[in-house]
């Protein structure tokens, strides 16, 4: 399985005349890229709407990466545990790499969940000294429903004993208080909370 979930097409290649007749090719201007974090607890839906506003942005042409947190903490943070510290780490990892290919021309789609305040600011301001476009979107999901959901057996396990650390139960999540956006899926389908996310892009001139 792939690092991440790459969305890249083609960079088109344009013929332009040169003196005698002689043709150079060159690429096309470079789009503007942004990071769109997607913040959330676990089970909110972020990887799901990542994935929605992932598919319509590369329907459209545009050069887009998800990266999944689960995929990053396999490959890019093995090795990393669930300490405040690691977290830290972790967050910041994945910080650099989406602002690399934001400023790069890559509209990157990052649904990790970052409980820690301090660390999501640290990754605004990377973005800021570079002047690459950052937007927060808290997907404010209720840890009710996402107990509910518990798509990947976390609540249960926690419930029974077996896993402790579990942020937003045991573990403090710190929800934004700025955010560009905020999602309540447990009143929205995961295609409109994209489509929310979408029209931010849009209002920024990013897409």
């Amino acid at each position: 399985m792939p690092l991440f979930s790459s969305f890249l097409p083609r960079v088109p290649q344009v013929a332009r005349r040169q003196g005698r007749g002689l043709l150079r090719m060159t690429t096309t201007a470079k789009a503007q890229g942004a990071t769109v974090w997607l913040t959330g607890l676990p089970s909110a839906g972020k990887t799901t709407i990542a994935r929605h506003l992932g598919e319509r942005l590369k329907a459209e042409g545009r050069r887009v990466e998800v990266l999944d947190g689960d995929e990053i903490r396999r490959f890019l943070s093995a090795g990393l545990g669930f300490s405040r510290e690691d977290r830290n780490t972790n967050v910041q990892r994945i910080g650099l790499v989406s602002e690399v290919l934001a400023r790069n021309g890559v509209l990157s789609v990052v649904p990790v969940i970052a409980p820690y305040a301090d660390s999501r600011e640290a990754v605004r301001k990377r973005h800021e000294a570079s002047g690459t476009p950052y937007i927060e979107v808290h997907v404010a999901t209720p840890v009710e429903v996402c107990s509910e959901r518990d798509v990947k057996g976390l609540y249960a396990r926690q419930a029974a004993g077996e896993l402790s650390g579990l942020t937003g139960v045991d573990d403090p999540y710190e929800p934004p208080v700025d955010a560009a956006l905020v999602l309540e899926t447990q009143a929205q389908t995961p295609q409109e909370s994209a489509a929310a996310v979408y029209a931010v892009l849009a209002e920024r001139g990013l897409v």
